[in-house]
């Protein structure tokens, strides 16, 4: 399989990974070179790292607290404190070595730590491998609201190896499948497709490449999210919202990325059928084959305005609007649309239906 250049940072895949970062470490000749970890992947998969490179095998060890609750300032300050602490200067190396919150969380401490030292991101969840990959972007949430602190940079490798997703629950699997659909959904028919005819989420590790190759076209082509990039936030303006008021909420149930990005893309299939010309066979569709995957969240009538009160810190909002990325059909997007609170509460009840 070949390495995919996405700006500065390559990534590579299975074998080619260890030798990639053996002549990495060579050429650069770091000062120190720190692996981070959380402590899921601290259990899970820094064995197997030390295992599979050995030339990073004595990397120093820092970790941080597993989960979405710990993306935060706060944890950056620990992580930045640890890295001062153990010596880290200005030629270290972060190797990130987790989900997307390890990579995002880690690639935005590196990016900041004395103005900027290099980081390389092995992720080890289906959702960062197709995900957090490529394009560039770190950052943590600001309380519940998701990623509002953050840098575009991208890190000087990527290393993906599919035996890490042999450590992770069918609901971990299922989250980042989520990211995948949206591929498809946005760019390519043929691809969206293939996936809604799966009967079982195995043996994904094919499709990897595919997801990977989809995303990179579009944030190679806009890396600063100007234009284009943006139709990777479909089913996210209402997934972020619905995840940010299920994080926050007393119910104590939490939805993962991906299955919040999952009730948003049915969601926001709904919205595009009125203001970007999506057929409602093809919404349904959408819906039939989402809801497949993903047991229905209930979302009840009292939630709905405290999820809409979330939009107004959307990352994509411009002069006070609330902006959408939509579908004018499958495998072809739209962004910079409006959408009124009438018909995001029809979305809702045609989701519930």
């Amino acid at each position: 399989m070949e390495s995919v250049q996405s700006g500065t940072c390559t990534v590579y895949f299975g074998d080619a990974t260890r030798p990639a970062l053996g002549a990495y470490l060579r050429e650069n000749r770091f000062s120190r070179v720190f692996v981070l970890t959380d402590s899921n992947t601290a259990t899970h998969c820094l064995p197997v790292f030390r295992e599979q490179f050995p030339e990073a095998a004595g990397a120093i060890h820092v970790n941080i607290p597993p989960g979405e609750l710990h993306k935060n300032l706060h944890t950056c300050m620990g992580l930045w404190e640890q890295l001062s602490e153990q010596g880290a200067d200005r030629k270290s190396l972060l190797i990130n070595l987790g989900g997307g919150v390890v990579t995002d969380l880690g690639g935005f401490v590196a990016s900041t730590y004395q103005r900027g030292i290099a980081f390389v991101n092995i992720p080890t969840t289906l959702l960062s491998m197709v995900d957090a990959s490529v394009g560039g972007k770190t950052g943590v949430d600001l309380g519940t609201l998701k990623n509002q602190i953050g840098v575009i940079r991208n890190p000087d490798l990527v290393l993906i190896r599919p035996e890490y997703l042999a450590t992770l629950e069918q609901r971990q699997i299922r989250s980042g499948f989520a990211e995948m659909l949206k591929h498809g959904l946005i760019a390519d028919r043929a691809y969206w497709d293939q996936l809604k005819s799966l009967q079982e989420l195995d043996g994904l590790e094919r499709w990897i490449y595919t997801s990977i190759l989809i995303k990179n076209e579009v944030v190679t082509a806009d890396p600063n999210e100007g234009g284009r990039r943006k139709i990777l936030n479909f089913g996210h303006t209402l997934g972020h919202a619905l995840e940010s008021y299920f994080l926050e909420g007393s119910s104590g149930e939490v939805l993962l990325h991906g299955e919040a990005i999952a009730v948003g893309m049915i969601l926001e299939a709904y919205l595009s059928v009125a203001t970007c010309g999506l057929s409602l066979r093809a919404c349904d569709e959408i819906k039939e084959a989402i809801l497949r995957f993903f047991p229905r969240t209930d979302i009840g009538q009292a939630d709905r305005e405290p999820i809409l009160k979330l939009l107004r810190y959307d990352k994509k909002n411009a002069r006070g609007k609330v902006l959408f990325s939509l579908l004018e059909d499958i495998g072809k997007g739209c962004i910079n649309q409006e959408a009124s609170s009438d018909l995001m509460h029809a979305a809702f009840d045609y989701y519930m239906e």
